[in-house]
């Protein structure tokens, strides 16, 4: 209905490709990604029954630290709200983290009713493409999920660069990424839990796990590509059993 921003950071022109029933909307980001210093701040308020899918044109990218003590902090914080009956799908490309970044990155969700969130966080740690590995640096994230009040989520963690569990069997494996899809949603049950489980990445590893009123999935492999490729996949089995839709691949993932 409305946008506003300040700063770089702002909201392309709304996409109807599904019909006037589907918001697509771009968050674009100018400068590519988040600097030593920078706070960048998404707030989303999705109205009852209505229904918005926001993604990003490219990937985005957490700069290194041009100071090491994490006095000059790059910070992203997302506040999503979305109203009985509405749904709101929040598809980002993959974020690149790069050495020796010092950043924090917050998410809160607040659904009421019988709201649907279904949300993704990607990461890549380093420049792999380039041989870059994450050394040294850090990355905290959070994210917390409420429905009505009541929380149905709430994780906090610390990537640290350079760190023994970036290569532990209990940690990342030597992976460099890594991926969270969160969906919150009534109608969660065993057949579709089965159903996602027996969607498996192409290359790397995946497991979906289901709690009350919420769906996890994970990953964990050596490139992008093929986490993306897989959690779309399982968006594509989620999206018609929760939405009543068929996975509709925003037109800029393919540019």
């Amino acid at each position: 209905m409305h946008r506003l921003h300040q700063g770089p950071l702002r909201v392309q022109k709304a996409l109807y490709p599904e019909g006037p029933e589907v918001c697509h909307a771009l968050v674009l980001h100018p400068p590519a990604g988040i600097a030593g210093g920078d706070e960048l701040t998404l707030a989303i308020d999705v109205g009852e029954g209505a229904r918005a899918l926001v993604t990003t044109p490219g990937a985005g990218k957490w700069y290194r630290s041009r100071q090491p003590d994490g006095t000059q902090l790059a910070r992203q914080t997302l506040d999503f709200s979305v109203g009985a009956g509405g749904m709101l799908e929040w598809l980002p490309q993959e974020a690149i983290v790069f050495d020796r970044v010092r950043g924090r990155a917050d998410t809160t969700v607040r659904l009421a009713g019988n709201a649907v969130f279904m949300g993704l966080d990607l990461l890549c740690l380093g420049r792999t493409a380039s041989g870059e590995r994450f050394t040294a640096g850090s990355l905290a994230i959070a994210s917390r999920i409420e429905r009505d009040g009541r929380l149905l989520w709430h994780e906090q963690g610390r990537i640290e660069g350079g760190s023994r569990l970036l290569d532990s069997p209990v940690g990342l494996r030597g992976q460099p990424v890594t991926g969270t899809l969160l969906v919150a949603a009534e109608g969660i049950d065993t057949a579709l839990l089965e159903a996602c489980r027996a969607v498996q990445p192409a290359v790397g590893e995946g497991g979906v796990t289901r709690l009350p009123g919420l769906l996890v999935a994970r990953y964990l492999g050596p490139a992008a590509e093929p986490a993306r490729a897989w959690f779309v996949a399982l968006w594509s089995v989620l999206r018609p059993a929760l939405a009543g839709r068929d996975a509709a691949v925003p037109r800029i993932w393919a540019t």
